[in-house]
């Protein structure tokens, strides 16, 4: 019997605005986990990235058509983490993420993790971006007109991209 082709039915998880804030759902699988059950510190990390890029496709932002075209992407530059209670296996949490401060080169995002009414893990992001040699350089000014709307609690989805 041939393998089925239809590959119909729940697409991979999304995250949504509300609030002026992008809320992502993760749920704790044993691979992210320790012997004991808790998730592994650094997956915390893994979250917050996941959630990041779903918020930044859900305004509007391509980064992988940029990074193809050669005119820069995004990188780290500075990260803070505070954990307050662990994760277990089989969890389902929720990242919040907010805009807090938009720059010519960067943007810094506040961002918590959360099972229920549990505050888990918050952590701020400065994510720089960079020219394609590696370099800082302005973004583009669409995104920053984006980021500056959602730094302001206004839904991207109500006001697209120029």
């Amino acid at each position: 019997m041939a393998p089925e082709t239809d590959i119909t039915g729940p697409l991979p998880a999304r995250g949504a605005f509300s609030g002026g804030a992008h809320r992502f759902p993760v749920r704790v699988y044993f691979e992210d986990t320790d012997l004991s059950g808790v998730v592994y510190h650094a997956n915390y990390l893994r979250y917050m990235e996941r959630a990041r890029s779903d918020m930044l496709r859900g305004a509007g932002i391509d980064q992988r058509g940029t990074h193809a075209a050669g005119a820069g992407y995004y990188a780290i530059a500075d990260l803070s983490l505070r954990y307050r209670r662990p994760a277990l296996l089989d969890d389902d949490l929720v990242v919040v993420s907010h805009m807090r401060n938009v720059r010519a080169a960067s943007c810094v995002i506040d961002q918590s993790i959360w099972r229920g009414p549990d505050l888990l893990t918050e952590g701020q992001v400065t994510a720089a971006f960079l020219s394609a040699a590696g370099r800082p350089q302005r973004q583009p000014p669409a995104w920053i007109t984006a980021f500056n709307r959602l730094a302001s609690g206004e839904d991207p989805r109500l006001c697209p991209l120029p």
